[in-house]
């Protein structure tokens, strides 16, 4: 952290499930030296810390709870920007929306976030702001890289005609453009790899073309005397709509790896060549959308009921 701070990156992102809250006790232990007041600090809710079921959500009585436990682990008086780390049908949009208002007037949180939001949420979160007095969403933070592209088609240029500031995560693919996925090389292995097997394995057929996709990036890079990591984030910077891409090095040499990525400009070739191996929005992985909409992933939606 005092690595990433030295190096001039102000903006620090993290959540409360985020090993059951021990990550944003470590993020506010390494702001507690006074640099708190330089940073963008972010944080979101949603994802369930407890077997109870009111212990998760988008609901006021979460969000009043949990912003305070957020506080505490951070060690800090406010949060710059407080995000939905998902969305929740079942729960009624302007319910939180109306409880993350009263949060900026009571200046716990500066400004509200989304995160792997759809468009029409997106859009229905302006909506609700503009009609019923709320404070707007400003920032959305959805996945976007090299090899998942989805976002391009509607999410982008939603977030552009909005003003929204766009927080990329997974630049580098959840690892697929770290330059460890190669041709004829043995599985890598790492905590990501065990977490989520099904999205990493390198021989499962839905990641095949993922796998010649990043083997003919990595080759570009190559080409364009760019390590593919600097490659991934320059692109991901490249679009217009893009704000931040959020980088998650895991060791101060993957750090040095992808700083001053975003001084490097993509010529023309190098995007069109990049077009070619990837098309503009395409997932070459449902997984790496982010969120699975309920209507997709409960059958009994797309039915009839039945006497």
């Amino acid at each position: 952290m005092r690595a990433v701070l030295d190096a001039g990156i102000n903006f620090v992102d993290t959540a409360d499930v985020y090993s059951a809250g021990e990550s944003e006790t470590i993020v506010g232990k390494a702001l507690a030296d006074g640099r708190r007041d330089n940073v963008v600090l972010a944080t979101k809710f949603h994802g369930s810390l407890g077997s109870d079921p009111n212990q998760r959500g988008n609901s006021r009585r979460w969000i009043i709870q949990e912003v305070e436990n957020s506080l505490r682990r951070l060690g800090t008086d406010w949060i710059d920007l407080y995000q939905v780390h998902r969305p929740e049908p079942e729960t009624d949009f302007d319910e939180t929306l109306g409880a993350l208002t009263d949060l900026v007037r009571q200046g716990k949180i500066r400004y509200i976030g989304t995160s792997t939001f759809e468009p029409s949420a997106i859009v229905e979160g302006q909506w609700t702001a503009e009609r019923r007095g709320r404070e707007r969403v400003v920032a959305e933070q959805p996945p976007y890289s090299l090899l998942a592209r989805g976002i391009e088609r509607e999410v982008l240029p939603v977030a552009q005609r909005y003003g929204l500031a766009v927080l990329s995560w997974s630049p580098l693919a959840g690892g697929w453009l770290s330059g460890r996925y190669r041709k004829g090389a043995e599985q890598p292995s790492s905590s990501r790899i065990a977490r989520q097997a099904a999205r990493c394995d390198i021989t499962a057929p839905e990641n095949a073309a993922k796998l010649d996709a990043a083997e003919a990036l990595a080759q570009l890079a190559e080409e364009a005397g760019l390590t593919l990591v600097q490659l991934a984030l320059a692109f991901v910077l490249e679009h217009p709509a893009v704000t931040s891409a959020i980088i998650g090095p895991r060791t101060s040499e993957q750090l040095e790896s992808q700083l001053g990525a975003d001084r490097i400009r993509l010529s023309q070739d190098v995007l069109d060549r990049i077009d070619k191996i990837v098309p503009p929005g395409t997932n070459h992985s449902d997984r790496d959308a982010g969120y699975t909409p309920p209507a997709l992933a409960e059958p009994a939606l797309r039915r009839r009921a039945r006497p």
